[in-house]
């Protein structure tokens, strides 16, 4: 059984054939899957899913690209969703984004706003799922100072020295398609050093589809890619890394 640890189904490019792909998961191996929330209304899709399907979980968050004026007011809603809604295993996809934000006062509100919902996983004791763009300094720094709260850095995309770091907070670092790139060097080095009880696998569908998908709509039906591109680096069998990494998102996520 896989288990796809970050997927967006609420993606418009899923609005054709949602419900037939995510029916077929469990015949094709994919035994679980967690659906993050990137904004309110993406959240109360994904706890739609979760009630709806069965081997679907859900986390809700704000994403630093979605923050707009209301955020307070849709934060107290999130806050709800996660206190009220038994599928709701995180809170994510938080974090930040430098990659297309410049403006340095645009950069400090994505800090307050990913600290305020830091301090809401420590409040209602729910693991983040946290995305790091170009921000590593400034989200390492968050991190260290809500040490109580674990998670998961999700698309991992910093040095060895940084994930060490995080591996001794507590977090976990999940991977994408980009592992199974010819350019995904770092990645790999990281992979290799990183005890295999503290990584995990996503797709992050519907992007970054893993080769040879690449290109293509990326879906849960590819995530058996990066178990086995992570066996190839540590020298295992590929039904091993599924194994495992399963384990690891059900106890990170509390699914039984």
């Amino acid at each position: 059984m896989l288990f796809d640890t970050h997927a967006h189904y609420d993606d418009e490019r899923f609005d054709e054939d949602r419900d037939a792909l995510l029916s077929a998961m469990p015949e094709n191996g994919v035994g679980l899957i967690l659906n993050p929330g990137c904004d309110l209304e993406s959240s109360r899709k994904a706890v739609g899913y979760a009630q709806k399907y069965p081997f679907i979980y859900a986390a809700v968050g704000i994403h630093p690209e979605n923050i707009d004026e209301n955020w307070n007011n849709d934060l107290a809603v999130i806050k709800e969703l996660a206190q009220t809604e038994p599928k709701v295993r995180a809170i994510g996809e938080i974090g930040l984004d430098y990659y297309w934000e410049k403006d340095e006062r645009a950069r400090a509100r994505q800090q307050v706003v990913f600290a305020r919902q830091m301090e809401l996983a420590r409040a209602l004791g729910k693991p983040v799922i946290v995305h790091d763009r170009d921000a590593h300094g400034d989200c390492m720094e968050i991190a260290r100072r809500y040490a109580g709260v674990t998670g998961v850095y999700h698309c991992f995309a910093g040095s060895v020295e940084m994930a060490r770091e995080l591996l001794k907070l507590g977090y976990y670092l999940s991977f994408t398609g980009v592992i199974t790139f010819k350019n995904a060097r770092k990645a790999l080095e990281v992979i290799r050093e990183a005890p295999l009880d503290r990584l995990m696998i996503e797709t992050d569908a519907p992007y970054m589809a893993p080769e040879p998908y690449r290109g293509r709509r990326n879906s849960s039906l590819y995530v058996h890619r990066m178990a086995e591109t992570i066996a190839q680096v540590k020298g295992m069998e590929a039904e091993a890394v599924e194994r495992i990494t399963t384990e690891n998102g059900k106890r990170l996520f509390g699914i039984a």
